[in-house]
């Protein structure tokens, strides 16, 4: 009898060397890899919105607060909208092992900005920056500081640009998630006119965070976004989350301590680009509406 689909993934588990032990000392994002092998998640049925986009521009600095390292970017602007038109801005943080460039490349953000704004949400840029591979947008014992580098190098050439800086709409996805809701918090509602987290990558102690997340206890403790959550209470948030993710239990229970409630999108959906590319109309949409109020 031929064998099940379900027992040769198991094989094929077993086989690439992923042994129960290892798993289960694993980060969680490898036991999610594992989970979806042998029981794939529903992924959301989205597409690429069709129609022209904006202009992209990109360019690269040197970076005193992240090493001197050259640092790249990219800036987004709506169909039909002059590269020094005075928009509002939203910073878009990448996750993990991604760059500035993974926004506009498999994420497609320019396209969703362009549907967004040609069915009436008010125009406005999105710009992505370089942090490091795993800096988590936080100050790191090797001295990078990427929210400096954001606040001091990035926004100051966004502004010579001729887009408006005063107040920035933050999002991003897992690392970038994380790090949007913690800038937003550091910036309060001064600096800071919405954020919109995909899939932030949240924990609830500091036993439970990806190597290489935070340099010790005591980094966790002081970027901890769960002890700051008073900071949002001014600022619109909306957080979007896959059911099957492996950050949904720490995310809901993130959500549930937020006062006002923030907008949600807890739809079916993993850890990946399928269920970005599905919450990015929703999160763009939400972005340009909070601008236009700033």
């Amino acid at each position: 009898m031929p064998a099940s689909r379900r027992a040769l993934l198991i094989g094929a588990v077993g086989a690439g060397s992923v042994t129960a032990a290892s798993v289960a000392a694993g980060s969680s994002s490898v036991r999610h890899d594992v989970r979806r092998l042998v029981d794939p998640v529903p992924e959301p049925k989205t597409s690429v919105p069709a129609g022209p986009t904006g202009r992209l521009v990109s360019g690269s600095f040197a970076s005193p607060a992240m090493g001197g390292r050259e640092i790249g970017w990219t800036v987004a602007y709506p169909p039909g909208v002059s590269t020094d038109a005075a928009l509002a801005v939203a910073l878009v943080l990448h996750g993990r092992s991604n760059d500035h460039a993974t926004a506009f490349g498999s994420h497609q953000l320019q396209h969703f900005l362009a549907a967004v704004v040609r069915s009436g949400t008010p125009a406005f840029a999105l710009a992505s920056v370089d942090g490091a591979d795993h800096d988590y947008w936080h100050m790191r014992a090797n001295g990078d500081d990427p929210q400096r580098m954001i606040r001091t190098e990035f926004v100051p050439r966004l502004q010579q640009r001729g887009l408006r800086t005063a107040r920035l709409g933050l999002s991003g996805w897992s690392m970038g998630g994380y790090g949007a809701l913690l800038l937003a918090e550091r910036l309060g509602s001064a600096g800071c006119a919405a954020v919109a987290a995909d899939s932030p990558a949240l924990w609830l102690s500091p036993g439970d965070s990806a190597p290489g997340a935070f340099d010790d206890r005591s980094d966790f403790i002081a970027n901890d976004v769960f002890a700051g959550r008073a900071r949002l209470g001014n600022i619109p948030v909306r957080i979007a989350i896959g059911t099957s993710d492996p950050f949904y239990v720490a995310t809901r229970r993130f959500v549930g301590g937020l006062t006002p409630r923030p907008a949600t999108d807890f739809s079916r959906g993993g850890h990946d680009v399928a269920f970005w590319r599905h919450a990015a109309t929703g999160q763009l949409r939400f972005l340009g509406n909070a601008l236009a109020r700033a």
